[in-house]
C-alpha cells in the first residue's frame, strides 16, 4: 500500500528547503573561501594605482607622535603597526581608513605599543600597509603589495630620526609591521655605526624571521644582557603541530633584492619573550610576567597583567606556549578580525621587563659626559 502522493504545493515547498539547506551548508563548508575571495582586489599589482602617500611632516600621518607617560624613560620608541586593514578593492589600505583606524587604536596600540611605554615617547605611523588578503595568499600581487608598505616604512623612519637625533632607540613591530622593521633593521640601520650605537634592540613580534638573513652588526639577542639586537618570535601554542608546519610553509622572508620569497627549509628565529634569549630549553609558566588584555585602553594607562599563566619553549624557530584557560584570552570578532594581530598580548609583562632591562645596561654602558 503506498502513501498519498504529495501536492504540487508540496513538492514546491520540499524542494525549496532541499535547497535552502544545501546553501545554508555550502555558505557553512566554504564560509572562509566566499570571504576570502571579497577580499580579492581582482586586478593586477602592476596596473594597481595604490593611495595617496602619507605626508609624515603632519601629525595626521601618525597614529602615535611621541606619546608618552608621565614616568617614562629617555628612549624613542619606533613601532610599526600590524594589519588593520581587511581589503576589497585595493591592495593597500589609504591612510585614514576609519575601520582600520579603529582595529588599530583599539586593540593594536594597547596591546603591542603599550609594553614599550615606560621606556620613552611613543611614535607609529601610519602608513599604505598591505590589505589582510594579501596575508591569506603567496600570489605575486600580494608579495608585491607587502613589498610597497615597505616605502612608506622607510619614509617615517627618516623623518622620525630626524626628529630624534640623539639618545637610546627602540625599534617594535607586530606581524606586518615586524616584517618591514626586520628588513629595515637590515638595510638602514646596520650600516650606520652611530645608529647602531643608539639601538637598545628591535623587537619584532609574531614574525618568522631567518636567522642565516640577519646582519652580524644587528644580530639575534642570544641573552638579556646584550643590546643591538633583535628580538624575534612567532607564536603557535603548544599542541598544533598543524598550524606549526603550516605557519613555517607559509612563511615569506625578504631576501637580498628587497624581494618576499619562502623561507623553505632555513631555521627562523626564537627568542624567547620570557627569557630574552634563544635558549632552547622548556620555560615554567611561574617565570611568566604576565599576560593582558588591553584591548579598548586609553593610551598611557598601564593594564592588570596575569603572571605565571603561560609556559613557553623555542622549538624548531618557533615559540611554542601554553594558551591560558581565561575568558579574556579567546578569539572574538569577527571572521576577518580573528586573522589579524591577536587582540590581547600573552607576553606584555615579559617585554615590557625586557625591554627595561636592555634599556638599563645601554644606559649603564655609555660614557660619561
Amino acid at each position: 500500500m503506498t502513501g498519498p502522493r504529495l501536492t504540487l504545493r508540496q513538492w514546491v515547498g520540499w524542494t525549496g528547503f532541499a535547497l535552502v539547506f544545501v546553501l545554508v551548508a555550502a555558505i557553512l563548508v566554504w564560509r572562509g573561501d566566499i570571504l576570502k575571495a571579497g577580499l580579492d582586489p581582482q586586478i593586477p599589482f602592476q596596473t594597481y594605482t595604490p593611495p595617496p602617500p602619507p605626508d609624515y611632516a603632519t601629525p595626521a600621518a601618525w597614529a602615535l607622535r611621541d606619546a608618552r607617560t608621565d614616568d617614562a624613560g629617555p628612549a624613542s620608541v619606533f613601532f610599526v603597526h600590524s594589519t588593520t586593514y581587511d581589503g576589497g578593492r585595493e591592495w593597500n589600505g589609504p591612510i585614514a581608513d576609519p575601520d582600520a583606524d579603529a582595529y588599530l587604536n583599539r586593540v593594536v596600540l594597547p596591546n603591542y605599543a603599550g609594553p614599550f611605554a615606560r621606556i620613552g615617547a611613543i611614535s607609529a605611523p601610519l602608513y599604505r600597509q598591505a590589505s589582510l588578503y594579501t596575508r591569506m595568499t603567496l600570489r605575486d600581487d600580494a608579495r608585491e603589495a607587502r613589498a610597497f608598505a615597505y616605502g612608506d616604512i622607510v619614509a617615517a623612519f627618516d623623518v622620525w630620526l630626524a626628529a630624534h637625533p640623539d639618545g637610546p632607540l627602540a625599534l617594535a613591530g607586530v606581524e606586518q609591521g615586524g616584517e618591514l622593521l626586520e628588513r629595515l633593521a637590515r638595510e638602514r640601520i646596520a650600516g650606520e655605526p652611530a645608529l647602531r650605537r643608539r639601538l637598545v634592540a628591535v623587537y619584532l613580534m609574531d614574525v618568522v624571521v631567518p636567522t642565516a638573513g640577519l646582519s652580524p652588526a644587528v644580530p639575534a639577542c642570544v641573552t638579556r644582557n646584550q643590546t643591538g639586537c633583535i628580538v624575534a618570535w612567532s607564536p603557535v601554542a603548544f599542541d598544533n603541530d598543524g598550524a606549526a608546519r603550516g605557519r613555517l610553509r607559509r612563511a615569506l622572508v625578504w631576501n637580498e633584492r628587497g624581494q618576499l620569497v619562502e623561507l623553505g627549509d632555513r631555521a627562523a628565529l626564537c627568542v624567547n619573550p620570557v627569557t630574552g634569549s634563544t635558549n632552547t630549553q622548556p620555560v615554567e609558566a611561574r617565570h611568566h610576567r604576565g599576560a593582558t588584555n588591553a584591548t579598548g585602553l586609553e593610551q598611557g594607562a598601564r593594564p592588570a597583567l596575569i603572571a605565571r599563566e603561560v609556559a613557553t619553549e623555542c622549538r624548531d624557530g618557533l615559540l611554542r606556549y601554553t594558551q591560558p584557560n581565561l575568558e579574556s584570552f579567546r578569539e572574538t570578532g569577527s571572521w576577518s578580525d580573528r586573522r589579524k594581530a591577536r587582540p590581547y598580548n600573552l607576553f606584555y609583562g615579559d617585554i615590557e621587563a625586557d625591554v627595561e632591562a636592555r634599556l638599563a645596561l645601554w644606559l649603564r654602558d655609555q660614557p660619561p659626559t
